[in-house]
């Protein structure tokens, strides 16, 4: 799984003109999901996610995380994330999961992100969104679960 993370002053998404998630400060995660991804990166990526140090402490060095912080985590899915750009002017999508496989994968990493931590929010799965945020920084990683 990928997480492309963007440190926000804060963050929304919109589906046919309403709101469907939305966070103050704290992280907004693009997820991709790729075709041998299970539970097992899910959960991988989600300590990566709650625990990557991209917030300052009280020196202002990037040493907090967001479960230090308990910011919140808006999580929305984008397959693109995942497509093989290595050639050609047009990419690829044959490196990115299934519709099904990456809904159920997502799925289950917003789950696991409820149950560990408060605050968090998504887009929705497979729909045509605008996402709005204030990049806080700007600070953007791009994190890999194995």
């Amino acid at each position: 799984m990928i997480a492309l993370i963007q440190r926000v002053s804060n963050a929304h998404v919109d589906v046919d003109g309403q709101t469907v998630g939305a966070i103050g400060a704290g992280l907004l995660a693009l997820v991709a999901v790729q075709p041998d991804d299970s539970e097992a990166q899910a959960r991988r990526l989600l300590e990566r996610v709650l625990g990557y140090r991209v917030f300052a402490d009280a020196d202002g060095k990037m040493n907090r995380s967001l479960a230090d912080t308990g910011g919140g985590l808006l999580l929305v899915s984008q397959f693109t994330l995942a497509a093989d750009t290595r050639s050609g002017r047009r990419p690829s999508f044959t490196t990115a999961a299934p519709p099904e496989h990456g809904r159920r994968c997502f799925e289950h990493l917003v789950e696991l992100a409820r149950a560990a931590h408060p605050g968090v929010e998504t887009g929705r799965f497979g729909a045509h969104m605008q996402v709005h945020l204030v990049n806080d920084g700007p600070v953007t990683f791009w994190l890999e679960a194995h």
